[in-house]
């Protein structure tokens, strides 16, 4: 049966669209338009090559053997996004954004990112598809704690315009970029990064990042021959845990669990509200205004969630815990001893959460962790937390 204009874009009472009156008419046509693309074959083969040629996917899940051996219990693989080109789950939603941009006419592409990652993607997928002027925000905090993604993003081309107003963080650098869109809609396609926003956007996001769990299910069931007990996700905006959940949803024997800054706990201790033009969960102060956040992680440093998340923790269909800096920290260490593999502080605390997990679970069940991103942006970070 299909949904009534009124039921798109709300996920039971989360999601929809709250933006100026401006705004509604382009979001109408961004919908319309994703619509129209998403399963249009030309348009699908075009995303498929960029990902398969550009990319490097389908990506490996990887069987953490060292680790699992040394926690015990479960099987730890892990979902490998930290070796997609520009090094994280990210990419894969830009260029897709990036596709239905250039069909749409857009002249100009805007994006806010927090640890970075987003920011590079989207700069990517811009000097990839050519003639596209880009506009990066990001909050003046970020910028320093991660001025290499800001060279990487300036080396791609894209203008970086760094937000001192607020905290200075992910949430200062989406008001921005909303703002901007509000001012320029014209010609301005905002690629946004993360599953939030007013509709269609958090729909877009999990249809282009949909592809994680799309590839880590066909390799689960060929390696172990059956589903995971567990897929295990960092939760901060909620792109690449919502597209590491997607193809295990309706499996209800899997549990799906997004791992939280516990100085960011959104899905745990949030309350409704509406933020950036949606309803999700929301971290809020005594006067009903957003609480300034805090997580060692750039990219988990959000005040608010994907609405999708919000009804997955509301239905109890998915678990949501916290992990300290300090456990992320530890993770973050332990992976890069005994795998070889150095992981983002975003990644790291889906990876603490899971280790303690597979002691729970028997040695015959498996546990994927989706390694959203490489660490290499945060080894100058880390170096200087563990010298201090």
């Amino acid at each position: 049966m299909k949904k009534s204009t009124m039921d798109k874009g709300y996920f039971g009472e989360f999601g929809g669209s709250f933006v100026p009156e401006a705004l509604k008419n382009v979001l109408d046509v961004l919908d319309e338009n994703f619509e129209k693309y998403k399963s249009d074959p030309e348009f699908i083969e075009e995303f498929n090559y960029y990902m398969k040629e550009y990319i490097g996917r389908e990506n490996p899940l990887t069987l953490a053997e060292n680790l699992t051996k040394q926690v015990g219990g479960a099987k730890i693989y892990l979902k490998r996004e930290d070796l997609n080109h520009t090094g994280a789950h990210k990419i894969n939603n830009a260029i897709g954004q990036i596709l239905l941009a250039k069909r749409m006419g857009a002249t100009r592409i805007i994006a806010e990112t927090g640890a970075g990652q987003h920011g590079v993607a989207t700069a990517t997928a811009c000097a990839i598809v050519g003639g596209m002027d880009c506009t990066i925000y990001m909050g003046k905090l970020d910028t320093e704690r991660q001025a290499l993604n800001v060279f990487r993003m300036e080396l791609l081309g894209a203008k970086i315009v760094s937000v001192a107003k607020g905290q200075g963080r992910l949430k200062d650098a989406v008001d921005e970029a909303l703002n901007d869109l509000v001012a320029n809609y014209e010609n301005t396609f905002y690629l946004l990064g993360s599953a939030v926003g007013p509709h269609p956007f958090p729909t877009m996001v999990k249809h282009f990042q949909s592809i994680i769990s799309e590839e880590s299910k066909k390799q689960i069931l060929e390696k172990e021959g059956k589903l995971p007990k567990a897929v295990v996700a960092c939760a901060g905006g909620g792109s690449n845990a919502i597209g590491a959940f997607a193809h295990y949803i309706n499996e209800e024997s899997v549990r799906l669990i997004g791992v939280e800054p516990t100085e960011a706990p959104t899905l745990t201790k949030g309350t409704p509200a509406i933020i950036h033009g949606f309803k999700c969960l929301t971290l809020l102060d005594e006067n009903g205004e957003p609480e300034p956040t805090f997580s060692i992680a750039a990219g988990l440093d959000y005040p608010g969630i994907g609405p999708e998340h919000s009804y997955l923790k509301t239905t109890n269909r998915a678990e949501y815990v916290t992990v300290s800096g300090q456990e992320a920290l530890d993770a973050f260490q332990v992976l890069s001893k005994v795998e070889g593999i150095i992981p983002a502080l975003e990644s790291s605390h889906a990876i603490a959460h899971a280790m303690k997990l597979a002691k729970e679970l028997d040695r015959e069940d498996s546990i994927i962790v989706n390694l959203s991103g490489r660490g290499d942006k945060d080894v100058e970070q880390v170096y200087k937390m563990l010298q201090e």
